[in-house]
């Protein structure tokens, strides 16, 4: 018969069909022996051969007990052959088998009693070899034990992916019962997970027999929705003996804690980037508004989608911020940063605006009550407390904002102003870490906020002290044209120091003053101030040069700061002549018309407030046309060329055609200035005029 006409339909249907060796049966090598009612050996199977040694022809027809028992055991065997033929019940147990070969193995048996169509008896026996059955009892017990005990989650499925097996493990794993994965497909079973990358790598193992080991998966259980579990999952395929595919195993060890652990390493690491990153990038100026902006850059998109911080006005004024606990507030908008488009952007208010905050809005309390203000999720009602008008909370509500963060900006003991972070994109809403995260940030960058508001509020007293000491417009003296400027540093900590002068002096005399003084701030300033003073108190005694230094040295022994370089000239028209004396200053340029500029080679002296030394004097022809170009170190020097460079520059630019003073002034400050804002500078150009002048 074909494998057709040995299968009927209905077996086919049943999944019957011709098994394998190497089956269960063979590894026991069960004999089956027929005895009729006399003893006599009337059936013998090929593995009873196998077991007991004897052939069929040998065996068949011959007494059992005289063939297969010592003689010693006869009696009892006949014995335990009456029993089962007399209808009891079945035997079964081990016997001692003499062997063809002399030698006695023990031997399991089932023995019963068969009953023909006419009625016959027959005792049939089944045997296997103790030893073979009991290795196959321990090999299963212990795979049993070892499938149920095992901590690591363990399944079996068939090939088309049914569960046939799961230990109580992988029930706890997967908080299901194993009543609800026998029999049900991976997708029907474990539905509560993103199930078509596992069935994919199953069919995958299938195909090929190459096991996938390590398989990182997470998902959420029916029992644990709200909690992400993670498992690593191996899959291998199983296969019998002659390598016929019987289906999968997968074993799934349960790696929830590790991930978690991993997970906050990996924050951890996060966080300490931001810092190092806030540390590098945040407070590289004494601008509060770049300040501001660095801060919100470094936040997004790493913490926030949308980050906005806002300082109290009273704060940029120079006024004491409100005591906490108060409101309202009144901010200005210093920066805002996106991590891309969205209308969140157009509902915090533009950058530089200043604006009224209620007591309710979020960002008030958070400044009031000096602490963060966390909203895990955000609801209209909080929306409406988020966004200052009714349109920006539509417009909150478009982009999706769904979490909300604010942390005061604190430095000192003083709150600033306040940190605004947006999740719009990112859909894990803000927590605890996020906020402790917030705070560090801020209280880094309002220690840089609050730096640079008292550099630029130094900075605008010293401009206000210099333009106060310095407020007046020099004489316009008789016998010379003069063009003069000043501009200030751009940091707050380098202004205060120059000075210029120009002092009508007995005689038609004209005094031509310029200093520096050595330092910067709002000391400098007032140092500034009184030499600038004494030197024009002394011009008017009509003392030399060289004389006026010397008092102005003593002077200087007394200031806080003590040092400061100076030019002190003297214009004669009468005798068409300079004279000049000069303390630890750099060295005038005289233009005369028709020759090339020089650099006036001059005792340079030292610095005045050093104490104790001669001042010199020397005296230049200074003649109708001629011009004397006065000028401190903030208009040529430059940390990244040398003096003599910078000389050799502005002796080129003051050999270009004669053009009027005040275009030459804006010249100079035009090329020489450009891009070296980081001190003072004071410019001084005196032209001797013609007779008909």
């Amino acid at each position: 018969m074909g494998a057709t006409d040995a299968f009927p339909d209905s077996a086919a249907q049943a999944g019957a069909g011709p098994a394998q060796p190497g089956g269960l049966l063979d590894v026991l090598g069960v004999a089956a022996v027929m005895l009729d009612a006399k003893g006599r050996i009337t059936l013998w199977s090929p593995q009873a051969q196998e077991l007991f040694g004897w052939t069929a022809e040998e065996a068949l027809g011959r007494s059992a007990a005289r063939l297969l028992v010592h003689p010693e055991h006869v009696e009892l065997v006949l014995r335990l052959f009456a029993q089962v033929m007399s209808g009891g019940e079945s035997w079964a147990g081990v016997f001692p088998v003499r062997h063809k070969d002399g030698s006695t193995r023990l031997v399991e048996f089932r023995n019963m009693r068969l009953q023909d169509e006419h009625g016959a008896s027959y005792a049939l026996g089944i045997a296997t070899d103790q030893a073979v059955l009991r290795e196959v009892e321990r090999d299963l017990a212990l795979s049993v034990r070892l499938v149920a005990q095992s901590p690591i989650g363990l399944a079996v499925l068939d090939s088309d992916l049914q569960f046939v097996m799961v230990n109580p493990a992988l029930e706890r794993i997967n908080d299901l019962p194993a009543e609800q994965h026998l029999g049900r497909h991976v997708r029907e079973a474990l539905s509560f997970l993103e199930t078509g990358v596992i069935e994919e790598r199953m069919r995958e193992v299938l195909a090929t027999g190459r096991p996938l080991l390590d398989q990182f998966s997470i998902g959420r259980t029916a029992a644990h929705p709200d909690v992400d579990q993670a498992w690593s999952v191996s899959y291998y395929r199983l296969e019998d003996a002659n390598g016929r595919v019987l289906g999968l195993a997968t074993s799934v060890v349960d790696v929830t804690e590790q991930h978690r652990a991993a997970t906050e390493a990996a924050q951890a690491r996060r966080r300490l980037a931001i810092i190092a990153d806030a540390s590098a990038t945040v407070g590289t100026t004494l601008d509060v508004g770049q300040t501001a902006q660095e801060l919100a850059d470094v936040i997004v998109p790493e913490l926030a989608d949308l980050a906005a911080v806002d300082v109290l006005d009273a704060v940029l004024d120079g006024r004491r911020p409100p005591m906490p606990g108060r409101g309202p507030a009144r901010f200005r908008a210093l920066a805002v940063a996106a991590a891309g488009e969205t209308p969140a952007v157009r509902a915090a208010d533009p950058t530089g605006q200043l604006a009224a905050y209620e007591t309710e809005r979020l960002i008030t309390r958070c400044v009031t009550e000096a602490r963060p203000v966390l909203v895990s999720e955000v609801g209209p009602n909080e929306r409406r407390h988020i966004a200052a008008d009714p349109q920006g909370a539509e417009l909150l509500r478009e982009a999706g904002l769904h979490s909300y963060l604010a942390v005061p900006l604190i430095a000192r003991g003083e709150v600033l102003g306040a940190l605004s972070l947006y999740r719009t994109d990112n859909p894990v809403p803000f927590d605890e870490d996020d906020a402790v995260l917030a705070v560090e940030l801020a209280a880094r960058a309002a220690v840089c906020i609050d730096n640079a508001r008292s550099y630029q509020s130094e900075r605008r007293t010293a401009l206000t002290l210099q333009r106060h000491l310095m407020n007046h417009r020099p004489p316009k003296p008789a016998t010379l044209d003069i063009a003069y400027r000043y501009q200030p540093a751009q940091a707050a900590s380098e202004v205060g120091g120059d000075w210029f002068d120009v002092i009508p002096v007995a005689g038609d005399k004209t005094a031509l003053v310029v200093g520096d003084v050595m330092g910067s701030g709002i000391n400098a300033a007032a140092t500034m101030g009184q030499l600038r003073t004494t030197t024009r108190a002394l011009a008017d005694l009509d003392l030399a040069p060289a004389d006026v230094l010397h008092h102005l040295d003593h002077i200087a022994g007394g200031l806080d700061p003590a040092f400061a370089t100076c030019l002190y000239a003297v214009h004669d028209p009468h005798r068409e002549e300079c004279r000049i004396a000069v303390a630890g200053h750099l060295p005038p340029v005289v233009v005369r018309p028709g020759r090339p500029p020089e650099l006036l080679d001059l005792p340079t002296g030292a610095p005045l407030g050093v104490g104790g030394v001669t001042f010199e004097q020397t005296t230049v022809p200074f003649r109708a046309g001629d011009q004397l170009v006065l000028y401190t170190d903030g208009l040529i020097e430059t940390r990244d060329q040398a003096i003599d460079v910078r000389l050799d520059r502005l002796l080129g630019l003051l050999a270009e055609p004669e053009r009027p003073l005040e275009d030459l002034c804006d010249r100079l400050l035009g090329e020489l200035r450009h891009g070296n804002d980081h001190d003072d500078v004071a410019l001084l150009i005196a032209r001797v005029r013609g007779s008909e002048g």
